[in-house]
């Protein structure tokens, strides 16, 4: 693979011949690979080789706003694959896709949509998505079972930031319409006076 990365060519198993390729790859890791190599856990001649244009994508939970399209796309995708049609989503559902934290990503995102169009054979979704729990001081470690992150828990804190973000996201896409059918406070489940005690509280402003 080095030689393949540096000179573009390599020679199969057995062979004396040196075959020439012209291709581009492309890696992708969820890991910090500079911090991987100085513990030595990769390998730097590698690192160098591949770290020629170096792109960082923030995490689906800081780029909410690409969730709608993501989503709709996922579910267009499955259906395709089953065979089968279905309505877009709605608000109250994107704003629920929304407001979680998506500790798996984009993957986590897909594996969602395909459960709920799969579960619901094709008819009326109903994502299923993992509730956080919060209780003591050192919840912001996730928990583990043999090896694998279950998700992140969330402390009280975590909490109230994650409804602010709720409440937001309903707002913006609500054009900060409260009252009335198809407003926040029908997306979020709320009387209107209480969502306007909550916007005031957290300080949240047009």
């Amino acid at each position: 693979l080095l030689r393949v990365l540096q000179e573009g060519e390599y020679e199969r198993v057995g062979e004396e011949t040196t075959r020439k390729v012209n291709v581009r790859i492309i890696a992708a890791t969820n890991r910090k690979l500079a911090q991987e190599v100085e513990a030595k856990r990769f390998r730097q001649d590698l690192y160098y080789r591949l770290n020629v244009f170096p792109i960082e994508v923030a995490p689906l939970r800081n780029r909410k706003e690409d969730i709608p399209l993501l989503a709709s796309m996922f579910m267009g995708h499955v259906r395709k694959k089953l065979n089968c049609t279905g309505r877009e989503l709605t608000q109250a559902e994107v704003v629920k896709l929304q407001t979680y934290h998506w500790p798996g990503n984009v993957r986590e995102l897909q594996n969602i949509i395909e459960r709920a169009v799969i579960s619901s054979r094709c008819g009326s979704v109903k994502f299923d998505l993992p509730v956080p729990q919060a209780s003591g001081a050192s919840l912001k470690t996730p928990i583990k079972k043999n090896g694998g992150n279950l998700g992140e828990i969330l402390t009280e804190e975590d909490m109230r930031l994650q409804e602010k973000a709720n409440i937001e996201a309903a707002l913006k896409r609500t054009d900060w319409k409260i009252y009335g059918t198809g407003g926040a406070a029908e997306l979020l489940g709320l009387k209107p006076t209480t969502l306007l005690s909550r916007i005031k509280k957290m300080g949240i402003k047009k």
